[in-house]
């Protein structure tokens, strides 16, 4: 420990939760006097010998002992101390998107607890230990380790802190979305086309007919048969025809003799 007299520093310029060593020069039924090396005593009051409750002085302390204490207001003719170890963080010193350092207390499935010098631990939620899926805190941190957060939210009436890691890490590297118009895209020639589910389909050349030289169309399958059924027909009238004009001679001569051997003789 160190001396009274090495607390050199003016009380003007002594601010809240200083550490500071004093000696014991009195004790009354409200408190104890100690020098702290000041222009001014230094004051504990009885009610901050300890954090349980005190009956006398002097069960706590007795004059000529040194003990370790916190500033907790210079005023021009004392300075008032504390024997409990102040909090790091006041809550009304907690303010959203304060950075802290802290250590890693306790982990639970749903995350982690960090003590940060406030009244009581704080909480990173699984989903604000990383950027990404995490399946279980244990994959990020573990018990005792020193790790910065940044404070996201204060309840004080339900003595909740909800603290991030995530907030303090580099965001990934975001995707670069197309914000050409609908209708630029559409005309473009390398577009790749895609089906509904997404999946990419294979890109079809496109030709520009109006490039090619007039010729003969090419005919279809069906025009194709459709002219030979009109040959067939045509083959088949033309044979029927051919037998008809053979056979009318002889028809007309079986007709001619049938009559004459039908006529009466004279």
């Amino acid at each position: 420990m160190s001396n009274p007299a090495e607390n050199t520093a003016p009380e003007t310029e002594i601010k809240p939760k200083t550490r500071l060593t004093g000696k014991v020069v009195k004790t009354t039924l409200a408190g104890a006097i100690l020098d702290i090396g000041q222009p001014v005593p230094g004051i504990v009051h009885i009610s901050q010998l300890q954090a349980e409750p005190v009956k006398r002085v002097e069960d706590v302390v007795q004059v000529g002992q040194s003990v370790d204490v916190w500033v907790r207001k210079a005023k021009p003719d004392r300075i008032e101390l504390t024997m409990i170890e102040p909090l790091g963080i006041e809550w009304r010193e907690l303010k959203p998107e304060m950075v802290v350092k802290g250590k890693v207390m306790r982990l639970e499935t749903y995350g982690a607890f960090v003590e940060i010098g406030a009244e009581r631990p704080g909480l990173v939620h699984i989903s604000e230990m990383t950027h990404g899926y995490v399946k279980t805190p244990q994959e990020v941190v573990k018990e005792g380790d020193e790790v910065n957060v940044m404070i996201l939210d204060v309840d004080r009436k339900k003595r909740q802190i909800r603290l991030s890691m995530k907030a303090l890490l580099p965001k990934p590297e975001e995707v670069v979305r197309d914000e050409t118009p609908r209708a630029e895209r559409s005309e473009r020639p390398d577009r790749k086309r895609t089906s509904k589910k997404g999946s990419k389909q294979p890109r079809t050349e496109r030709f520009d007919f109006s490039q090619e030289e007039p010729g003969e169309p090419t005919p279809t399958t069906f025009e194709m048969a459709w002219q030979a059924a009109l040959e067939h027909s045509k083959s088949a009238k033309a044979a029927h025809s051919k037998k008809t004009k053979t056979e009318t001679p002889e028809s007309e001569d079986i007709f001619d003799r049938t009559l004459k051997n039908r006529l009466p003789t004279a």
